[in-house]
Formats: C-alpha cells, structure tokens, sequence
C-alpha cells in the first residue's frame, strides 16, 4: 500500500502549483488589464529511481498562453483612460528596453513627458519611439491610437497637433506569454520580438478601462475542485495506512 500513498502523495504536491495560480488568479480580479493565462494538467509519467521503476506518478503541466477575452470595460471619462478593443495589445517598453505588450490602458505623463501605463512602461508609438508631449499641452486619445496634443492657451476651437500613435497590434492569430514583469510576450520567441499584426482592425475605446477577465465565481469553482482533490487524496493516504495496519494484525501470532 506504500505505492498508494506515494502516489496520492505526489498527487498533492504537483497540485500545489495549480493552486498557486488559482491564487494568483484571485488576487488580480481588480488589475486593470489582467489577463488570465495557466491552465494546469495532470500527466502520468514514470518515477525514476532505485526501487522506484514500476511506480507511475503524476505530474502537473503548465500552459502559460494569454487568454484575450475581453474584462468588464468600466467608463472612467478620464481622458487617459483607453480600453484596448477586442484582442489588440499595446506595445510597451519593458525595464530592460525590450519590446513587449500590454493590455493595461490606464496612461499618464510622466515628468519627462513621456506616455507611460500606470505601472510606469513607457508607451511606444508606430516606429517604436516613445510618444513624447510637448510641456504644457493637454493630450487627448482618438479612436484609432491618434495622441493628440492641444496648446491650452489656445482657443478651444484650435486644432491640435498628432505627436504620436499608439503601435497597437492584433494579437488573434498569435499566442502570447507572460513575461517575469508581468507584459506579454510572443510565446516560444526571443525577448522584444515583435508581433505581426493580425487581420482584424486595432483602436481602443477612450474614457474607459477594461478589467481583469477573471471572474470570481468560475475561480472559486476551481479552488474548490482543487480543495475537494487534495481532500480526497489526503483520505487516500489514510485508509492505505488502515490497510496496512490491518494486515500486520493478520500477522501476529496468536497466544
């Protein structure tokens, strides 16, 4: 019965990944832009070892894609706030300089006058340059990606001027990946590798922010599967040593 118990033994430890995620899941309901991305599996495989060749245990298997179905969009009217539409990404400048992707849309300017998200990567226009605002002007963001900046010294009426647009690219026929940092990233590539557009057209949706597309309840459903699954391995583990015990009585000699 020790191979019963190892294996429901192992069972919860491969587990515990899966419910790390859950958690991590759960913790980022309120993010602004959050993208659910582990799905976890359970595998079979051989465990290797002295005395271990004809145990069979299981394994947890992690697929980290970014799943890009749209969060709740929440109208903000600030006039920095944009949703990025369907399934768009936003490309950023990762700390190290790299090119990666984001779905967070809740933009400022910096003090050096540079778009950046709220977590503080700074926005890239189409080119790859920084989208930079000229000191003092107010910016506000088109439909298209258009930044455009207006002197406010100047009549309401005054047209102002486009210093950058958005590098927003369509992300339907690609598959994304989670960096250290939290961007995303073209899954099974090199760091910074750009990501070609797709064929449906990119935009956001200005005055708004798109939430986390995690949703409580099928979350909870889950933590309680896994709950439910580490209880019934722990019973496992307990009759297997009720069993033994039982046949080591059989053993005993009678008086």
């Amino acid at each position: 019965m020790d191979r019963l118990a190892f294996t429901a033994a192992a069972a919860i430890t491969e587990q515990t990944l899966a419910r790390q995620h859950m958690v991590n899941e759960l913790a980022n309901m309120s993010t602004v832009g959050f993208k659910r991305s582990y799905d976890m599996a359970m595998q079979s495989i051989t465990a290797e070892g002295a005395g271990f060749s004809s145990r069979i245990q299981p394994r947890a298997v992690a697929k980290d894609i970014i799943r890009l179905e749209g969060g709740t969009v929440m109208a903000t009217g600030r006039v920095l706030d944009v949703a990025v539409n369907g399934r768009a990404v936003l490309a950023v400048s990762a700390e190290d300089g790299t090119l990666a992707y984001t779905r967070r849309g809740d933009l400022r300017v910096n003090a050096r006058g540079a778009l950046e998200t709220g977590n503080g990567y700074l926005v890239r226009g189409e080119g790859g340059n920084t989208i930079n605002v000229p000191p003092g002007f107010v910016i506000t963001i088109n439909p298209d990606g258009n930044v455009v900046a207006r002197d406010p010294a100047l009549p309401p009426t005054t047209r102002g001027q486009t210093v950058g647009r958005l590098m927003l690219r369509d992300a339907s026929n690609a598959e994304l990946a989670r960096r250290m940092d939290g961007l995303f990233e073209v899954a099974g590539q090199e760091p910074g590798t750009a990501l070609p557009g797709g064929p449906a057209p990119s935009g956001v949706t200005p005055g708004a922010l798109e939430g986390s597309n995690v949703t409580a309840v099928s979350a909870m459903v889950r933590l309680m599967d896994l709950s439910r699954s580490f209880e019934q391995q722990i019973k496992i583990i307990k009759e297997s040593r009720q069993i033994d015990e039982s046949g080591a009585t059989m053993l005993r000699p009678t008086t």
